[in-house]
This record gives C-alpha cells, sequence and structure tokens, in this order.
C-alpha cells in the first residue's frame, strides 16, 4: 500500500463524501466522544473509502480500528505507545505517529511507527492546547532526520502552504471543513506541482 500524500482528518461523513473521488487521500476518522460513536463513523467512512480506493485510519482508537476494519491508526502522544499499538495492530497495519522533533521521530519509527505526523506546522485552532508551531524548519528536521520514512506535516495547512513544507505529505482538517471537494483538489494539485525534496519517494503502509 502506498501511502497517499493527503490526508483528511474528520469526524464528519459529508466531509468524507466530499473528499474522495478526486485523487488519492487518507481520510483519518477522529471522534472525540465514545468509542461506540467512533466505531459506527469508522465503517461509515470505511464502506465509502474502500468503493473509492481511498486509506481508512482512525485516530487514537486502536480497538476501533482493529473492530472496523480500518487501514490503521494514528497514536498521539497521550495515545497507546507505538510499540504497544504495532504489538496489536500486527505488521501489515498503517500506524501513524505524532512528534515534534527528531528525537521523537526516529524513537517512533524505531517502536514501528509506518508514518509520522508532524507538528504543529503552523499555528491552528481547530485543537487546544498543543504547543508552539515547529514551523517549516521543524518538519524538515524531522524529515531529514528519518529518510525513508513518511513525514505528514499537521496543524494550519491550506494549499498555499504546502509549497513551504519539506516533507512527504500533508493532514488537513478545518482546511476541507466548508468546500471539501474544492479544497482537496486545491490540495491535490500543490501537492502534484510542487518539486520533489527530501522524504517524498518514501513508501507507504506495510499492507
Amino acid at each position: 500500500m502506498l501511502l497517499p500524500r493527503l490526508h483528511i482528518v474528520t469526524d464528519s461523513l459529508d466531509v468524507v463524501r466530499g473528499v474522495l473521488g478526486h485523487g488519492p487521500v487518507a481520510v483519518q476518522v477522529r471522534v472525540k466522544t465514545s468509542d461506540r460513536d467512533a466505531y459506527a463513523l469508522t465503517t461509515a467512512a470505511l464502506e465509502l473509502c474502500r468503493a473509492a480506493g481511498a486509506v481508512c485510519l482512525v485516530d487514537d482508537r486502536v480497538g476501533v480500528a482493529l473492530a472496523a476494519g480500518a487501514d490503521g491508526v494514528h497514536v498521539g502522544a497521550e495515545d497507546l505507545p507505538v510499540a504497544a499499538a504495532r504489538r496489536v495492530l500486527g505488521p501489515a497495519a498503517v500506524l501513524g505517529a505524532t512528534c515534534r522533533n527528531p528525537e521523537a521521530a526516529r524513537a517512533a519509527v524505531a517502536a514501528g511507527a509506518t508514518y509520522l505526523g508532524v507538528g504543529p506546522a503552523f499555528a491552528t485552532r481547530t485543537k487546544t492546547g498543543l504547543p508552539e508551531p515547529i514551523g517549516p524548519p521543524g518538519v524538515a528536521a524531522v524529515t531529514r532526520a528519518v529518510p525513508g520514512t513518511p513525514v505528514i506535516a499537521i496543524a494550519g495547512i491550506t494549499p498555499d502552504r504546502v509549497a513551504e513544507l519539506e516533507c512527504y505529505g500533508v493532514a488537513a482538517i478545518s482546511a476541507v471543513a466548508a468546500d471539501p471537494s474544492g479544497a482537496t483538489a486545491d490540495f491535490l494539485r500543490a501537492l502534484a506541482s510542487r518539486s520533489d525534496r527530501v522524504g517524498t519517494a518514501a513508501p507507504g503502509g506495510r499492507a
């Protein structure tokens, strides 16, 4: 499985419908209420993703991902440790890990991460309590620290900012909420027109 360069993080099935059909994307289901709600949305999103040939991941909830049959999970700093998540998921699943510096990036890859979600790249209001943005230089430092591992920049990403980032791909949240279809097309064009840089030729998931 080649990991898509555009990740869409959402808790809306309407957004999932809107982002599919324009090119390769990974949909990351992020639900902050209950496992039951997360499972219901994941199974619905997975059906749409399968039909469109898209990757479907679950944010935080390893059990939900396994129960629904999703392609993998993204774990954050407060979630199950990467090594533990890998043991539970097995070797074939896509496993993303959040980090913000080269040391954490190398540790996550050593523990079994398939790709890294790196940031916050820019300031954002989508999620409260985030540390200060690391900016394009911070994203580039992580990319260079883990050659061969896809680095996905997250937080405050817009199509106009894609060209500033030295990394494999980007994750979008609020930038696609108002117009999922149009924004996804804009992101894919920006990624396609950007010159290949360090990390852009990295392989994707292990499935």
